[in-house]
């Protein structure tokens, strides 16, 4: 599953039974967030998987700030930089890392013994 949350609420983007790597849903993860709110994504806090060329690309020219590590010499004024990417990263960490648990405490969802393919979409 690849999900995306706004303003702490979750959404699924993706649900596949076969294995598939996330990485390669950050573009239309962003294009689900631009039609579910109607404005411009301005700020993407994700794993470090999320990282490739190909998305670092897509971010760059969709002027986009992220949490990701940079790639070569750090520029003038990294600190400001350095100082966002750390806010973008404490509320992934918080607010999205956190969710799965509190999804599977307030919903029960660890209770859930039977790993059949309908339980799991549930």
């Amino acid at each position: 599953m690849n999900k995306l949350q706004i303003d702490g609420v979750s959404f699924i983007e993706h649900l596949n039974f076969d294995n598939f790597n996330e990485g390669t849903r950050l573009k239309s993860t962003i294009y689900k967030a631009q039609q579910l709110t109607k404005t411009k994504v301005k700020v993407v806090g994700a794993d470090a998987i999320y990282a490739t060329n190909t998305n670092r690309k897509f971010i760059t020219q969709n002027n986009i700030k992220t949490d990701f590590k940079r790639k070569g010499k750090l520029p003038v004024g990294y600190k400001d930089e350095k100082l966002l990417k750390k806010q973008i990263t404490k509320e992934r960490a918080t607010r999205l890392e956190g969710s799965f648990g509190e999804e599977k405490q307030y919903y029960h969802l660890k209770k859930v013994k039977a790993k059949t393919k309908k339980n799991e979409i549930l």
